[in-house]
Order: structure tokens, then sequence, then C-alpha cells
């Protein structure tokens, strides 16, 4: 059984603040950052995508396997990357896994990314 980390949710202390506006916690940081180095890999992120652009809102693996040339099991490994990030979930369904977006994990992550604009002054 793999580990699963825990989803990836705004608190009280204001975890998902974007970076310009407050620092962030070192243990916010650390759990963040594996959500983050999740998606460092191309494969990874086009898996991503393709599930969370899928009609419907989940993807069948036989659907998003196709895109790529490589193995099930390197493909199944890239799933489960993702989905210990929190990034992902996935159910069985008879003889396939259904995946969807954990759509509050990815809102985090972008939230935490967005810098304000500087409002320009007029001398």
């Amino acid at each position: 059984m793999s580990k699963q980390l825990p989803v990836l949710t705004t608190d009280a202390a204001g975890c998902c603040a974007p970076l310009a506006q407050m620092p962030l916690p070192a243990e916010h940081a650390a759990r963040l950052a594996k959500a983050y180095k999740a998606l460092g890999d191309p494969v990874r992120l086009q898996l991503l995508s393709l599930i969370a652009s899928h009609p419907g809102g989940e993807a069948c693996v036989c659907d998003i396997t196709a895109p790529f040339e490589l193995t099930g099991p390197t493909i199944s490994h890239h799933l489960k990357v993702l989905r210990e990030a929190g990034l992902i979930a996935g159910e069985r369904r008879g003889t396939w896994v259904y995946y969807r977006p954990v759509r509050e994990a990815i809102t985090e992550l972008s939230t935490l990314l967005v810098v304000p604009q500087a409002t320009a002054t007029v001398s």
C-alpha cells in the first residue's frame, strides 16, 4: 500500500496566501514542495493536464496512456507519484482505474504563485 500524503488545503495559518503577501512557514513549504516536485517531470505534468481536462472531470487510465511512448508500469509509476503528492485521486472500477484531479490541491499550488501587479505611481 502506498503512502498517502495529506491533501493540500487552506487553513487558518494562510498556507495558500500568495508568496508575495506573507512568508511561507517551513512546514508548509516542505509539504507544498512535494507537490511541486511531482509536477517537475514533463510526463507527470502532461498526465495531470490530460486528467484535469478530460470531459466529465475524470479519466480512465486506458484513455490517458496513448499519447505516451512509455510502458504501462512507467505510466503507473508517474500516476502513483501524482497520487501520493495529493494531486489526483483514483477509483478502481472493474479492470480500470479512473483518475480525477484534486482541484483544491491544484488551486492551492496556483494561488501560492500569484504575484500581484505593481501599481504604477504618477509623478
